[in-house]
């Protein structure tokens, strides 16, 4: 009778969900941000919508932490919810802080390398909304491979996030004259690759969830 009176479950993978959708979100914004950089209304537009998409996912990422203190069962280990809600929110985080570096900085050109850079970390973002979005299905045999699967995938973007990043620095080393100018594109190249090497986090606390329940 005890047990019946206990919170049971909570909605985590809904919140999972939406998360992830807001990561998409930020990701989507940066991305049209960047392509339409000499636009300076529609660069503030999306700098802003990346900026609400990042507030929204706190919300979310507050309300699992809240809901985990008042479940007593939960349909993941606590530390794995609490480790993949903190994961995912380090995306958003980074999708911000790249932002508002270049605001910061006074970045005033975007260089090919960060257009592709930019382009990795999005693609690492849609990867991470579809393997959450696999969560409440991973007991089936056939989410548990989509879901490897796609971090496998993940692990791919990533990888090659960090070839283009190494290739950037060579290149800026070699060719950039203004050390000022130098000095901006690496933190924003090193930023834009630690986006990727996020989404490759979540995905390692994801693929431990799918052997764990397999």
């Amino acid at each position: 009778m005890f047990g019946k009176l206990l919170p049971r479950e909570g909605n985590f993978f809904e919140l999972f969900n939406q998360h992830a959708d807001h990561i998409v979100e930020g990701a989507r914004a940066f991305m049209a941000m960047i392509e339409n950089y000499t636009d300076l209304p529609e660069r503030e537009r999306q700098a802003a919508a990346v900026d609400v998409a990042e507030r929204q996912a706190d919300k979310v990422t507050a309300e699992v932490n809240r809901l985990l203190h008042k479940t007593f069962i939960t349909p993941l280990d606590r530390e794995q919810i609490h480790g993949l809600i903190n994961a995912m929110d380090d995306i958003l985080d980074l999708l911000q802080d790249a932002t508002e570096t270049m605001t910061l900085y006074d970045v005033r050109r975007m260089t090919e390398e960060t257009l592709r850079l930019g382009e990795l970390s999005a693609r690492c973002c849609e990867r991470v909304q579809h393997v959450v979005s696999l969560l409440p299905r991973i007991s089936e045999p056939s989410a548990a491979e989509a879901a490897i699967k796609t971090c496998e995938e993940i692990d791919h973007l990533e990888s090659d996030a960090d070839r283009v990043m190494r290739a950037a620095m060579s290149k800026l080393f070699r060719e950039e004259p203004d050390t000022r100018e130098l000095i901006k594109l690496k933190a924003i190249y090193e930023m834009l690759e630690s986006i990727t090497d996020r989404c490759e986090d979540v995905a390692n606390l994801i693929e431990g969830i799918v052997l764990e329940n397999s």
